[in-house]
């Protein structure tokens, strides 16, 4: 009997040391994170995950690693820690959000719909699942789909400029250009020093054959900001259709220089002799 009430006792003893280091660990984890230090973060992060296994806040400490993990850029391992911490926890929105967008920056899209759509069946107001499976679903040219979410976004959040943007674009797309304009004039008027309004205001104009007011809405946005590369391309294809070869010729330079690959403009260029 006193045999089995220490062993008891030495059990509990242990099991609390346990917990106890697991808990230090993630702590100084957390705190090397706030820190900047990441690659002592991750290092505490594993070890913890080694004292314990089985412990029901690992999908946290897989989560941690997947961001860490990304802000060094190893892109891959943080998919993989995202998906440990996604079988532990699937229907965790945060973990799942983080995942979407992770899979979207690295091209697979359509997993990055899939976790929205799940995110959207736990929580039918993320407005950040909402954005994304938009942009996704007009990218898919489900444009009926996309207005619905666009639209769902800014019955939530009705100033979201980034909202009322991706829907400006997806009335372009959709041939919907009064709609689209009077999208973009409201932004411009909210924010008159943001060059790249201008520049997809311009080629909405440049689309309903209004190229004189596209032209002052690019020579706007190049005033603002000069290193536009859009832009420029923009402007040039228009003083091109204007049989403007010289000026168009400039432009396209000017777009190559910044960051413009020249075998996108080959054909442009060729027109412009």
């Amino acid at each position: 009997m006193k045999r089995n009430v220490l062993l008891l006792l030495m059990c509990l003893l242990f099991s609390g040391i346990h917990a106890q280091n697991y808990k230090e660990l993630f702590d100084k984890a957390t705190h090397c994170e706030e820190t900047d230090s990441l690659v002592q973060a991750e290092k505490y992060y594993r070890e913890a995950l080694k004292v314990d296994p089985t412990n029901a806040h690992n999908c946290m400490i897989f989560a941690n690693l997947g961001r860490l993990q990304y802000r060094m850029q190893r892109y891959q391992e943080a998919l993989q820690s995202y998906d440990y911490a996604v079988n532990l926890a699937p229907l965790t929105v945060p973990i799942l959000m983080d995942r979407a967008s992770l899979n979207f920056e690295m091209g697979n899209t359509d997993k990055a719909y899939v976790d929205c759509c799940t995110v959207l069946d736990v929580n039918k107001n993320n407005a950040k699942a909402l954005f994304l499976r938009a942009y996704l679903q007009s990218s898919r040219r489900q444009y009926k789909e996309a207005e619905a979410d666009y639209k769902r976004l800014l019955e939530l959040e009705p100033q979201s400029i980034s909202g009322r943007l991706g829907l400006a674009i997806l009335y372009q797309q959709e041939q919907k250009y009064k709609e689209s304009l009077e999208l973009l004039n409201k932004l411009i008027v909210e924010a008159p020093d943001d060059a790249e309004l201008y520049v997809i205001r311009a080629g909405v104009e440049k689309e309903i054959i209004q190229l004189d007011f596209s032209l002052i809405d690019l020579d706007k946005a190049i005033s603002l900001s000069p290193k536009s590369a859009n832009a420029y391309m923009l402007r040039g294809e228009i003083l091109l259709s204007q049989k403007k070869k010289e000026m168009a010729k400039q432009d396209f330079e000017k777009a190559i220089e910044l960051g413009v690959s020249r075998s996108d403009l080959i054909q442009q260029l060729k027109e412009c002799k």
